[in-house]
């Protein structure tokens, strides 16, 4: 169960993401969601840890400013907290962001069959009062058996797929069933992990 402490500050989500959603409201936080709306794209970095990192650090930037044009002196004086956080794909050593169409969404998902792959994850929390902030990367490994082709097809015909980086919704139903094995945690995968977050949570107070 999260400590009493958890009601003496609020926090903001900086995602629309609705398994960062799902995993912080698991977690036992009530929060608030604003998005970035940032040009994802315009950040490159060829090392995922620096270019997760990089977003993360973006999209609190975009948020911050726009808080700061909206906020009153009353808000401004309370304890909040701002989590943001970004994730992709690494597949035999390259990064893989939100696929740009659904053939490139199809060639993502059909690679990972009978195959395994990597994600990399940035959490980012900044107290907004003080100005802290702390931030980490993570990493987990998934192992695949043979995803269907008519699996796959479904997959894009949904079109979710296409909103998440590498292609890759482990939580999805038509996903689940086909994977053989997660190093490190699902939470992890899904664009959160836990006890990252507490820990980073903890660090800014």
């Amino acid at each position: 169960m999260p400590p009493a402490a958890h009601s003496s500050f609020k926090i903001i989500l900086g995602s629309k993401s609705r398994a960062r959603q799902q995993i912080l409201a698991d977690m036992g936080y009530e929060f608030t969601v604003m998005t970035a709306d940032i040009d994802e794209k315009a950040i490159r970095k060829d090392n995922p840890e620096e270019l997760v990192m990089a977003l993360a650090e973006a999209k609190a930037d975009a948020i911050i400013s726009k808080l700061q044009a909206s906020i009153s002196k009353e808000e401004d004086a309370e304890l909040a907290l701002l989590i943001t956080a970004d994730i992709v794909v690494v597949h035999g050593g390259v990064i893989r962001e939100k696929p740009s169409n659904k053939e490139e969404a199809w060639e993502f998902i059909k690679g990972y069959s009978g195959s395994h792959t990597s994600t990399v994850g940035s959490v980012l929390v900044t107290n907004l009062k003080t100005g802290c902030r702390k931030g980490a990367c993570d990493k987990a490994e998934i192992y695949f058996h043979e995803i269907p082709d008519e699996v796959i097809d479904n997959l894009i015909s949904e079109g979710v797929v296409l909103n998440v980086a590498g292609g890759l919704l482990l939580e999805h139903p038509l996903v689940w069933p086909f994977v053989e094995a997660v190093v490190g945690t699902s939470d992890s995968v899904m664009g959160l992990h836990k006890a990252l977050t507490e820990s980073l949570i903890q660090q800014v107070l």
